[in-house]
């Protein structure tokens, strides 16, 4: 989907997680890059790396599993290029009882809920994941 760059990769993500993929392979953005960066440290995903050169970067998304299931149970996209939803520092709230994760664009960087709140900024809500 060209119109909207990160659903599409949360998509690939959820798809190769329902055949039993171990890796992906989505086109390189800084916004993609950054977002699949939080995802590795908040542990949904294992790895992630930056492929190729020029024109032809990509970023490899090493999935995480545990027993045979993959990591991440569901995601639901929030923020989309036809209809921007934005949150201030009272609206980030926990997510599925605190076993989720909100992910937000603000001025300081693509970051979780949580660390949204200790640096006291809101923004773009991009998606949840749980």
């Amino acid at each position: 989907m060209v119109g909207d760059p990160i659903g599409d990769m949360l998509n690939r993500i959820k798809t190769a997680g329902a055949i039993g993929s171990d890796t992906i392979s989505v086109p390189f953005s800084n916004l993609k890059f950054a977002v699949a960066k939080v995802l590795e440290k908040q542990g949904y995903v294992a790895a992630v790396e930056k492929k190729g050169k020029k024109v032809t970067k990509t970023i490899e998304i090493d999935l995480a599993y545990t027993n045979d299931e993959l990591k991440i149970k569901g995601v639901e996209r929030v923020s989309k290029p036809s209809c921007r939803v934005y949150f201030g520092v009272r609206d980030i709230k926990l997510i599925r009882n605190g076993y989720g994760a909100i992910i937000l664009s603000t001025p300081k960087g693509i970051m979780t809920g949580r660390d949204a709140r200790k640096e006291q900024v809101g923004g773009e809500v991009l998606f949840k994941i749980w």
